[in-house]
């Protein structure tokens, strides 16, 4: 979990966000995300209110809205599936802008938009706030199993390097005069991936042989100390707690 390079999701900064310990910043999110989704999905008011937090986070962590706005993007799939749903459900119809649509449709369509949108941001601002590297510190701080930190590691440290390789053997091809336009191309795909495959695992052994030889015993060495003062949970408990309250709100409120 050295530190490499700094990942294209990470924003560098020096604001309170970033300064955070990373353990806090993900029980902050995850008690977020968990007041977002308990929120009955009539209340409008209260997915306003979260929508506030997050801006008023932004805002405090100095990221870019339209950084965030263009990230959100990925969620594009589920936008498309929310947007047929007034369409396809069953139940009471209704007139909406001229078009014939499912009442329960149209309430499943938002439910999932406004959540989801709000979940994505969340992650999005942890992401651009807090080093990968961190992310795992911080796991590992809240007790997550070792092996499975190393594991998730592993994955972030070597995924550019096969992405590389893989990038490399689509060159050689090309250089070769290959192109693939049909379905005939597909075994000279299927003989690079797996190709790809190999490399990967011999590179695997090699890295853990590697690994073992200057003493490696099953614990990674933890570069920096990510521990957290009381007065950092209470900063990180101020996203959390206000979500809550809105929540809490959302409940008792008709």
């Amino acid at each position: 979990m050295g530190a490499g390079h700094a990942h294209r999701l990470y924003l560098p900064g020096a604001s309170p966000v970033h300064r955070l310990p990373p353990q806090c910043k993900l029980v902050a999110v995850l008690v977020f995300v968990l007041a977002v989704v308990a929120t009955p999905r009539e209340r409008i008011w209260a997915f306003a209110g979260y929508a506030l937090l997050l801006a008023a986070v932004a805002a405090v962590a100095r990221v870019p809205y339209g950084l965030v706005l263009r990230r959100t993007l990925i969620e594009l799939p589920f936008v498309a599936f929310a947007l047929l749903m007034p369409f396809v459900a069953s139940g009471e119809r209704i007139s909406w802008l001229g078009l014939s649509v499912s009442e329960a449709g149209l309430w499943g369509a938002w439910n999932i938009l406004a959540k989801g949108t709000l979940g994505v941001v969340a992650s999005i601002l942890l992401a651009a706030t807090t080093e990968p590297r961190l992310l795992l510190l911080g796991v590992e701080r809240l007790r997550m199993p070792q092996l499975i930190v190393q594991i998730a590691a592993f994955m972030l440290r070597y995924a550019d390097v096969v992405t590389g390789e893989l990038r490399r053997m689509r060159i050689a091809r090309a250089s070769r005069g290959f192109e693939a336009r049909d379905l005939r191309d597909a075994g000279v795909l299927a003989r690079s991936l797996g190709a790809l495959f190999l490399r990967s695992y011999e590179r695997g052994e090699r890295v853990h042989l590697a690994m073992v030889s200057r003493g490696y015993d099953g614990r990674m060495p933890a570069p920096q100390d990510v521990g957290a003062t009381a007065v950092q949970w209470t900063a990180a408990a101020a996203l959390p707690v206000a979500a809550a309250l809105i929540a809490t709100a959302a409940w008792i409120t008709p």
